[in-house]
């Protein structure tokens, strides 16, 4: 018989496709059984995209579940090439994959229920059931879908049968099987990782369980894209939202509403809407919001900020609700700030989700879109913009189609079109679309290994890190935007927001401090509202963006929001809260004082107004009865904001 050098690869390929076939056989099966949930938004086109986009996730699931059967595979021992190490590796392949292929089908049950895939959080959903309950339970649903059962036997007989081991190994000799072996297992070993996370490029995170919102045009379809073992290993090891029982629900909303109810009284002003989130930008930075610094000589790095700021809204206090760019969105655009895990990486990114282009188009017949320069796809901003209900996504592949522009000779290199260009573009599509439109731009240069353009080295000065360079670049870059954008005809009839994402490290010890790694500019302008400007002595926060953004407006219906409308709520009755990643603790900051609450207890007390550097802690000499009604307001925010999550309750239901 003629000898196979790569007979194990052929053999490891062959049964890897076996799997695939399988897991779509499952999603086949899944659609079927809750055809009902999606027959009224499904086409022939729409299932073949979801399919095709399935294999993407069942790639993770598959290279996960199945990387000791790789490793055995292609392990460059000479003694294991014999039939019985291939009969215990057949067994351990269609135990594993036999396993998580009936979790798919469980799933197919289930999914009714739950409205999401099964993660990791549905064990402890189940923790404190009754053995004998959960028993009954699953055996009524064996009986009742006994053809699952069938399939599910199938399926296991099937990956065992057509299992291929190797054959023909060793070839010439033991050096070239070792040499070959070796070379062979790198390159798998290469491959499972860029599998794993679901791409290859330095702009690719690992895939999570919110990505499948970007094939699918509604949160629910997810759930075609999605499979159960991939919800699991993305969920495993997270913390679910463990929803306390701080007091009883009526005292929580009494105390705090993320519910917003509009005045009968308000009249809607069809503006314009433009959220600029600009990457790694710190409060720190900006000239004019740091009078104190340096004795009163500190110049910062945004000229550009600083000239608008003499026109635009702004506050005293303004912070970021988290310390990510996936966090970031959620909070500027959703008014969703970040607790215990990144929104986008827990399995609430399934929840139907407002926002505001979501408020605005729907109910307002809005056009929205989203701009991010980078790759498409990247860091998962292009599914939440969907699900959140913006119209449209414009990404470096759109930016590379059009002509007027110079594609990937703009690219920086290694994350994305250069702020300046993709500022243009932005405001250059703008421009065709039809008023009134909503529109959201997440920049990009101001990102590590903080390049820019060869043409501006030495013009933006240089400061403790090279960050401060890149922030002067796209300083520069928004003052062209606004340049060309003061010359359109929808530029007076728009209502401009410009924050950060989250912060960088500080350099000044204010700003390296639990508060001050938050600190975030925020402020709004409006060229039709020259009422619109000033420095108000109030705390804002990211999470206030949306409600604003609607008040200003005289947006006329109820919505969900966890943060609060800056312009009618009094300043004494302003707050911030955010969760500090890590330890779990939360920082809730209000009137003069700041508390940290670990979820049980108040861990300590600040006067941050005064006490800039957090020395000294007041949690034992402060007023009590100030710290009792944080405390308890703390409490009734952490307790809804888990309630919520965990029973799909953000958006406002009649």
């Amino acid at each position: 018989m003629k000898k196979e050098l790569f007979s194990n690869v052929f053999s490891l390929i062959w049964n890897l496709f076996i799997i695939y076939v399988c897991y779509s056989l499952c999603r086949l099966t899944f659609l079927l059984e809750n055809f009902r949930l999606f027959s009224e938004n499904l086409t022939g086109e729409y299932a073949l995209n979801m399919f095709g986009a399935g294999i993407i996730f069942d790639t993770t699931a598959i290279l996960y579940s199945n990387a000791l059967f790789i490793l055995l595979f292609l392990l460059p021992f000479h003694w294991k090439e014999n039939a019985t190490f291939y009969k215990v590796v057949r067994w351990i392949f269609t135990v594993v994959n036999g396993f998580f292929l009936i979790s798919n089908l469980v799933d197919c049950v289930y999914f009714r229920f739950s409205g999401r895939r099964t993660t990791m959080s549905v064990f402890q959903e189940f923790s404190n059931e009754g053995g004998g309950n959960l028993a009954s339970i699953f055996m009524d649903e064996f009986i009742s879908h006994w053809y699952l059962v069938v399939l599910a036997a199938v399926f296991c007989y099937a990956i065992y049968k057509l299992y291929r081991a190797p054959r023909n190994i060793p070839v010439y000799s033991k050096w070239q099987y070792y040499l070959i072996q070796t070379v062979t297992l790198l390159v798998a070993i290469l491959f499972t990782v860029f599998g794993m996370r679901g791409g290859m490029t330095t702009a690719t995170r690992p895939i999570t369980i919110s990505n499948a919102n970007q094939y699918v045009d509604r949160p629910l379809d997810a759930g075609v894209v999605l499979n159960t073992p991939f919800s699991i290993f993305r969920t495993l090891g997270k913390k679910a939202f463990i929803v306390p029982d701080y007091m009883p629900e009526s005292e929580a909303l009494a105390v705090y509403s993320p519910v917003h109810v509009p005045a009968d009284s308000v009249q809607f002003k069809p503006m314009n809407v433009v959220v600029i989130i600009w990457e790694s930008f710190t409060k720190e930075f900006v000239g004019k919001l740091n009078p104190d610094l340096d004795n009163g000589t500190y110049k910062g790095y945004t000229p550009f900020i600083d000239s608008l700021l003499t026109k635009s809204l702004s506050f005293t206090y303004t912070y970021a609700n988290g310390r990510k760019s996936i966090e970031g969105m959620p909070s500027v655009l959703s008014s969703i700030p970040s607790f215990v895990e990144p929104f986008f990486l827990t399995p609430a990114s399934l929840n139907d989700v407002s926002s505001i282009a979501g408020e605005l188009t729907k109910n307002k017949g809005y056009y929205s879109a989203f701009f991010h320069g980078a790759m498409n796809g990247s860091m998962g901003f292009q599914a939440f913009a969907r699900s959140v209900g913006f119209t449209d996504y414009y990404g470096r592949t759109e930016y590379n189609e059009d002509p007027r522009y110079h594609g990937d000779d703009d690219f920086d290199g290694t994350w994305a079109i250069w702020d300046e260009e993709f500022l243009q573009y932005y405001c250059d599509k703008m421009t065709e679309f039809k008023q009134p439109f909503v529109t959201s731009v997440f920049t990009a240069s101001s990102h590590h290994p903080f390049a820019i353009p060869a043409c501006y080295e030495g013009k933006f000065p240089d400061g403790p890190t090279p960050l401060q360079r890149c922030i002067g670049y796209t300083d520069h870059a928004l003052q062209l935007f606004f340049e060309t954008a003061s010359r359109q005809p929808w530029f007076n009839n728009t209502l401009f927001v410009i924050t950060a994402d989250h912060t960088s490290f500080g350099t000044y010890p204010e700003y390296m401090t639990d508060l001050g790694l938050y600190s975030v500019p925020i402020l709004f302008y409006a060229p039709g509202m020259p009422e619109l400007r000033g420095m108000e002595d109030k705390i804002v926060e990211q999470i206030d963006i949306m409600p604003t953004v609607l008040g200003l407006l005289g947006y006329d219906r109820p919505y969900i929001s966890f943060g609060q409308d800056a312009l009618q709520t009094p300043a004494a009755e302003k707050f911030s809260v955010n969760n500090v990643m890590g330890t779990n603790v939360y920082q809730f900051v209000k009137g003069d004082y700041m508390i940290q609450f670990d979820g049980e207890k108040v861990l300590k007390a600040y006067r941050y107004r005064t006490d800039r550097l957090l020395k000294d802690d007041v949690k034992d000499t402060m007023p009590q009865d100030t710290l009792r009604a944080m405390e308890t307001q703390v409490k009734s925010f952490i307790q809804q904001y888990m309630q919520r999550m965990n029973s799909n309750n953000l958006v406002y239901r009649e």
